[in-house]
């Protein structure tokens, strides 16, 4: 039996289109009752916003929802692809609505950071006069691509990476299309990590699957034949299966063991398999905070750095930050220390019960609060000797000091140690 794809001139993307804000997968941060862009689409009256994620998170979706909940004309400009030209058709387009029927336009800019600042500024007076509400989706962080002026009347809201179950939702959906291939359980899973948050790309992918199933008369697809038919790629990718995860490791104990040349191995290991290098820089951020930690404070802003200009540069200019810093966390001193009082802590609280607050730690912004002693007898530490009130007790009443920071003796935290040191002896004098 063959497989036969309906209406293939329309992209599958387009066809699982969702037609209502309910259809939408994922952003329930956004959409979800009470959330802000929900109110947004149930107020009745549309604002300017910029919609900032990574692609195939549903910037396009929405903003094309939004121009049907509020009854209004979509124009959509592309940014790599238009230029001023394009922007003046627009507003024309807008003007001629507005005087015909009334109508208000939503103006639907996409990758607005391609625009230059004269590009985006031909768009302040129309948004300004309330001409069109306008829509900006961008990959890029809009504190650094969009202007100030465009960015001070337009509303931010950051959509997230789609979930592995959200992926497996828009699978679950395109299985229902009639006459389409079953897919192998292991090969849904893979589609899902190579697909990586994107359902663009997992859509594409699908379709790409599907053809090839018609054309090479296959009636379900199995994990070995998406392999031979998507190539080495997805193979060395694979980012949910085990050598995704035993490389992540290695270069994690790379780091962790002080081996640079090791670190910078498998950090490149990963970008030549095809891991998503922004990935790789959340994870040396993490890194930096469990296994540097305050042994050098340098280190986590090392690595915020390293994201930060990742993100302006790309690949492959940016992927040289991420090399510079994977080398300095390899050879910064090491301390687990604050990983360790953060997990001690957190299963602490989560066995104890909710201690009150003690009364001279309480904040007293009222007169009856005071006349209840909220704040009585706190000693403010800037008015005492060494800006440190010796004896001063900070922790719920009856608690035992639990020691749950430890520092090493290496790299700052020598220095750490010994303060903490003096401030102990200090407070044993009281």
């Amino acid at each position: 039996m063959t497989t036969s794809l309906p209406t293939p001139h329309q992209p599958l993307a387009e066809r699982l289109r969702p037609k209502s804000l309910a259809e939408v997968v994922g952003q329930q941060h956004l959409l979800g009752e009470g959330m802000a862009l929900r109110l947004a689409f149930e107020s009745g009256q549309p604002h300017s916003c910029i919609f900032w994620g990574p692609p195939g998170t549903g910037k396009t979706t929405i903003a094309r929802l939004m121009a049907d909940a509020f009854d209004a004309q979509f124009i959509t400009i592309s940014a790599v692809l238009g230029g001023v030209k394009d922007i003046r058709e627009a507003v024309e387009r807008a003007q001629a609505t507005l005087a015909q029927s009334g109508r208000r336009t939503l103006l639907f800019v996409d990758e607005v950071h391609r625009f230059n600042k004269s590009q985006q500024d031909a768009f302040l007076p129309h948004v300004e006069s309330g001409l069109f509400t306008f829509i900006g989706a961008t990959t890029e962080n809009p504190s650094f691509e969009v202007n100030s002026a465009l960015l001070s009347r337009a509303a931010v809201y950051v959509l997230q990476p789609l979930t592995a179950q959200d992926l497996e939702h828009i699978v679950a959906k395109a299985q229902q299309i009639p006459a389409w291939p079953a897919i192998e359980k292991i090969a849904i899973d893979r589609l899902i990590a190579y697909a990586d948050g994107d359902a663009r790309r997992l859509l594409n992918t699908l379709e790409t699957l599907t053809v090839a199933a018609t054309q090479q008369r296959q009636t379900s697809i199995t994990d070995e034949w998406l392999l031979k038919v998507l190539g080495e790629r997805m193979r060395r990718y694979d980012k949910g299966g085990e050598q995704f995860y035993d490389t992540i490791s290695a270069l994690h104990k790379s780091v962790r063991g002080s081996d640079p040349d090791a670190a910078l191995y498998w950090l490149l290991r990963m970008l030549d398999g095809g891991a998503d290098p922004k990935y790789m820089a959340r994870r040396m951020i993490r890194m930096a905070s469990e296994d540097i930690g305050l042994a050098d404070p340098r280190a986590l802003r090392m690595a915020l750095d390293a994201a930060e200009v990742f993100e302006r540069l790309g690949t492959p200019e940016g992927e040289l930050a991420l090399a510079e810093c994977v080398v300095y966390l390899a050879v910064a001193p090491k301390s687990n220390a604050v990983y360790k009082a953060f997990n001690e802590a957190k299963a602490f609280i989560k066995k104890d019960g909710t201690r009150p607050v003690p009364m001279h730690l309480r904040n007293a912004p009222t007169k009856l609060m005071k006349e209840l002693d909220y704040g009585k007898g706190y000693r403010y530490a800037h008015n005492e000797e060494g800006a440190f009130a010796a004896g001063e007790r900070y922790l719920p009443d009856g608690m035992a000091e639990p020691g749950f920071y430890r520092p090493v003796e290496r790299g700052l935290e020598i220095k750490i140690a010994e303060k903490l040191r003096q401030l102990k002896a200090r407070n044993e004098t009281k």
